[in-house]
């Protein structure tokens, strides 16, 4: 899907962001807690995973996703 000025409407919003960076953690620690070998600590961090993708997912419904009301887009 394409938008006219050519942005295809995906990232760049806090939603995103904070999805992303909450994931990212979670899939650091996993990797660590394999090498480890700490399967409590991984099982944490897949279900940090899970709680990342939910926190992007709520607020993207609370506005804070690519182009909804509370996410302010930067003017080229």
């Amino acid at each position: 899907m394409s938008h006219s000025n050519g942005d295809p409407g995906h990232g760049h919003s806090p939603a995103a962001w904070t999805a992303v960076i909450i994931m990212l953690i979670a899939v650091a620690l996993g990797t660590v807690a394999l090498f480890i070998d700490q399967w409590v600590l991984f099982w944490v961090a897949a279900g940090l995973l899970v709680v990342g993708a939910l926190v992007g997912w709520i607020m993207g419904k609370a506005g804070y996703g690519a182009n909804g009301p509370k996410s302010s887009s930067k003017a080229h």
